[in-house]
């Protein structure tokens, strides 16, 4: 069934943004109003990031439907917003072009897997595991002991594979030498006015300013153009209280730790 909207987005820009980490939940709502782009044939879309990064391959689903996006014709323009770091910055080399503030912290391209040995603690509490397994490795990164030699090997390797997928996906997007990447893509964090150095964005500038290149990719007059947000967070009742912010950086720091402790991340952790 056809968009009754459709003549009238022909002529408009679309909006979404990415806050916060990524993850499954980030992916899903980012993933449908991509698709809710392409309906509607959006001739522009301007993606705002203010992210550390996230999960490897929520990052990747994000990236890929973006590039698809493009294929079709949309143009899109990336703006970095506070932070957009590695898991960002692997969603922002789909766009067309990236736009930084000078000070956006950016950059801290490279994977980072952490586990948990609380063996010493574990011992002087009196608890200890009984662990029946059916490989040598099903229970790596197991809190109750430290790696073995082999284990740090294995994870080594999949670090490493997880890196070059990594590396390759900016060089291809910034139009960059592999060797050029590598250089610079040891975990370490830039500024907006640092990245642009670097050949990581395009140009410096606030969201307003990516939202008049991406207009005028798309041949739209960057005055008379309206701009429509997809994919919006829901509210919720916790955002109604004071503190909420404290309570949605507690949140996330538990996120971390938890959900997504032993699992490969394209984050930036200060």
């Amino acid at each position: 069934m056809p968009w009754p909207w459709r003549r009238k987005t022909r002529r408009t820009l679309a909006r979404i943004a990415i806050e916060g980490p990524i993850a499954g939940a980030t992916r899903t709502r980012v993933l449908k109003a991509i698709h809710q782009v392409e309906q509607r044939e959006c001739p522009a879309l301007l993606l705002r990031i203010d992210s550390p990064g996230g999960t490897v391959g929520d990052s990747q689903e994000i990236h890929s439907s973006l590039l698809r996006l493009r294929e079709k014709g949309c143009r899109v323009v990336a703006s970095f917003g506070n932070i957009s770091a590695s898991g960002g910055v692997y969603i922002g080399v789909a766009a067309e072009k990236i736009i930084a503030n000078p000070g956006t912290i950016t950059g801290s391209i490279g994977v980072i897997l952490r586990g948990n040995n609380l063996s010493k603690l574990l011992k002087r509490v009196g608890v200890s595991f009984e662990t029946v397994k059916s490989g040598l490795y099903k229970d790596i990164l197991s809190p109750d002991r430290a790696l073995t030699e082999g284990e740090r090997e294995l994870l080594q390797g999949l670090i490493d594979s997880s890196y070059d997928q990594f590396v390759e996906a900016v060089a291809t997007g910034r139009g960059l030498d592999q060797k050029q990447v590598r250089a610079f893509a040891d975990g370490r964090v830039f500024s907006g006015a640092q990245a642009k150095e670097h050949g990581l964005v395009d140009g410096l500038g606030d969201e307003e300013t990516a939202r008049r290149l991406a207009a005028e990719l798309a041949d739209l007059d960057p005055e008379k153009t309206r701009t429509i947000t997809f994919g919006s967070p829901p509210k919720r009742f916790a955002g109604l209280l004071p503190g909420r912010s404290q309570l949605r950086g507690l949140g996330q720091a538990l996120s971390l730790e938890l959900a997504w402790n032993g699992q490969p991340l394209w984050l930036y952790r200060p």
